[in-house]
């Protein structure tokens, strides 16, 4: 590679980096600190705090990934292990607790009158609860064919401490994550794709009830169907994204194309920079906070502009 290519790459996965890290950290703090004032949060604050942290370690497992495949770096097995691992826990919190936000706004807005849907309405937290407890047995599946797997391609290293090729220590990684990624992903993805088409019937039926009048667009129940569908269906999309960029990955780097792989990268860490901005754009208490902040910053920079007599 270039080394004007690997400066523009560099910038790029750098600024993706700064922008993942503040706006998930400011979901983090912002909800820590209305924890700590007022004694308690809310289900769908818990959630953002533990995806927040999800998204943030996966941010730099993916930076720490970048400059461990530098030609000027190597990474040994047991890096290369502690990273797998680590990608696979914050990966696994970081599908699922997007899910669980889905199913989340799912049984808050929508309006059914199913009878299952009040029973799991009513017993929402439970089934949140229930959810999440019940992905830890993806998560220890995955744990342990990752493992195996790992041994076994080492063992094809012949016993060395390290992987100094760079395209085989890439191809290895994106290998393993990518083949699990999507066995062990299936059933949360389908969660929140139902979710969403059951957002969009609920709607549907909304405004069938509203008949269309001039009020219908901009009804507060409207407003929150349009809110959560833009948030989930971004999430799809960004996840969707995040899994394609990881097999074209894998198969430019069978192919020796580097560009792609790079631009592969890039568009990667979209996912989890670009939804958690989305978060707080949909989130009245997030999206306050953070103009707040913007205002502030503004004014201090004016001040320093201004000259002192």
């Amino acid at each position: 590679m270039g080394p004007i290519l690997h400066s523009i790459s560099t910038t790029v996965v750098v600024a993706e980096f700064i922008l993942g890290n503040l706006s998930n950290g400011l979901i983090m703090v912002k909800n820590c600190i209305d924890w700590v004032t007022k004694g308690e949060l809310s289900p769908m604050d818990q959630i953002l705090i533990i995806l927040a942290i999800s998204r943030i370690t996966l941010i730099w497992e993916v930076l720490f990934i970048w400059v461990k495949t530098q030609p000027i770096s190597f990474i040994t097995k047991e890096e290369l292990k502690i990273a797998m691992f680590c990608t696979i826990l914050s990966g696994h919190f970081n599908l699922w607790f997007a899910t669980a936000l889905s199913i989340f706004y799912l049984l808050r807005i929508a309006n059914f009158s199913w009878q299952i849907f009040h029973y799991l309405k009513w017993r929402l937290k439970q089934l949140i609860v229930g959810v999440l407890l019940g992905s830890l047995a993806f998560l220890l599946a995955n744990l342990i064919k990752t493992s195996i797997t790992l041994e076994e391609r080492f063992h094809q290293y012949g016993g060395n401490t390290t992987v100094n090729s760079v395209e085989t220590e890439f191809a290895l990684f994106s290998e393993l994550f990518l083949f699990n990624t999507p066995m062990f992903s299936l059933t949360p993805f389908s969660l929140a794709l139902i979710s969403f088409l059951l957002l969009i019937f609920s709607l549907w039926k909304h405004r069938q009830n509203m008949q269309l009048n001039a009020r219908g667009q901009g009804d507060p129940n409207t407003k929150a169907h349009t809110n959560a569908m833009k948030i989930i269906v971004s999430f799809l999309l960004l996840y969707a994204t995040y899994i394609l960029s990881l097999l074209t990955a894998w198969i430019a780097e069978k192919h020796h194309i580097e560009l792609i792989q790079i631009i592969c990268m890039i568009t990667g860490l979209m996912y989890p920079s670009a939804h958690s901005l989305i978060l707080i754009l949909g989130n009245s208490k997030l999206k306050q906070t953070s103009l707040l902040i913007l205002r502030h910053l503004g004014c201090r920079l004016e001040e320093q502009k201004i000259p002192t007599t």
